[in-house]
């Protein structure tokens, strides 16, 4: 094997360490004691306990933010995929002298710090009374999940060969038919990709969430900080069981975004 090449693996391996290292030891730590977890020198030898874990999903609080949290998050995906996917095909397959602006604003939505969106938002939510609700959250994720679906979806849609959807207009198929039945197969995958996104971008979403809730709304970042705000007294085998429990729904999809990433690559490469 060529030094080069062993170098590239090496690195690769060393990258993928320091990737998975950190959740391998907060799921450890998850599983001690806090006597285990605050000793000078580490201990990987530990008798493990569940107590980290039944207390966190035996309190009322964080069941309430991982609701806040499902509802909020499942919700404005839905919202993002049935507004976001529809323009970005627009965008993608009938280009005009916008196009370019459009793909532009949208993606400077992310440009924009959360500060600058959440102070704005808070204030109009105090206004027509629907501060520290899940509809607020909803609205508010939601023009997060489309503008991210939407730049995400339009190079996906411009991959779609335009001779198969010319092919569906000859049989007699309809702009919505082709829609439907040609485009959104055929760029499924790129698609679940940006879908996988946009939900793992909002679900770890903290200072939005923090400044459009109070109590009622709190998702399940906001309840998990909390528990760390107690001076000395951490309890950091529960505030790793926490972020566990916080981590859980991003590795889920963390599949899907592999894919998407390594479908993206090979447009790149091609």
């Amino acid at each position: 094997m060529r030094p080069g090449r062993l170098l590239a693996k090496a690195i690769l391996a060393l990258a993928g360490f320091l990737a998975v290292f950190p959740l391998v030891w907060t799921a450890l730590n998850a599983l001690k004691n806090n006597v285990d977890i605050i000793t000078r020198v580490p201990r990987l030898v530990f008798s493990p306990t569940l107590a980290n874990i039944s207390y966190i999903l035996g309190r009322d609080s964080v069941l309430t933010g991982l609701y806040n949290s499902v509802v909020a998050c499942g919700a404005a995906v839905l919202i993002g995929v049935a507004l976001g996917l529809p323009a970005a095909y627009a965008v993608a397959r009938y280009p005009n002298r916008f196009a370019g602006d459009i793909q532009f604003f949208v993606l400077s939505l992310r440009f924009l710090p959360p500060v600058a969106v959440a102070i704005p938002l808070m204030v109009i939510w105090l206004q027509v009374g629907l501060y520290d609700t899940l509809p607020a959250l909803i609205v508010t994720y939601s023009l997060l999940t489309i503008s991210v679906i939407m730049w995400l979806a339009i190079p996906a849609f411009q991959g779609v060969p335009k001779e198969v959807e010319e092919a569906a207009f000859v049989d007699g198929y309809g702009a919505y038919s082709v829609f439907w039945r040609i485009a959104l197969p055929v760029a499924a995958r790129s698609l679940a990709g940006a879908i996988a996104f946009s939900f793992v971008l909002v679900w770890n979403e903290f200072l939005i969430a923090l400044m459009l809730s109070s109590s009622n709304a709190k998702t399940l970042p906001i309840v998990a900080s909390e528990l760390s705000q107690q001076g000395m007294n951490v309890p950091w085998g529960i505030l790793n069981a926490s972020v566990v429990l916080l981590s859980l729904p991003p590795l889920l999809f963390l599949g899907v975004l592999s894919g998407f990433l390594n479908s993206v690559f090979r447009q790149k490469k091609s």
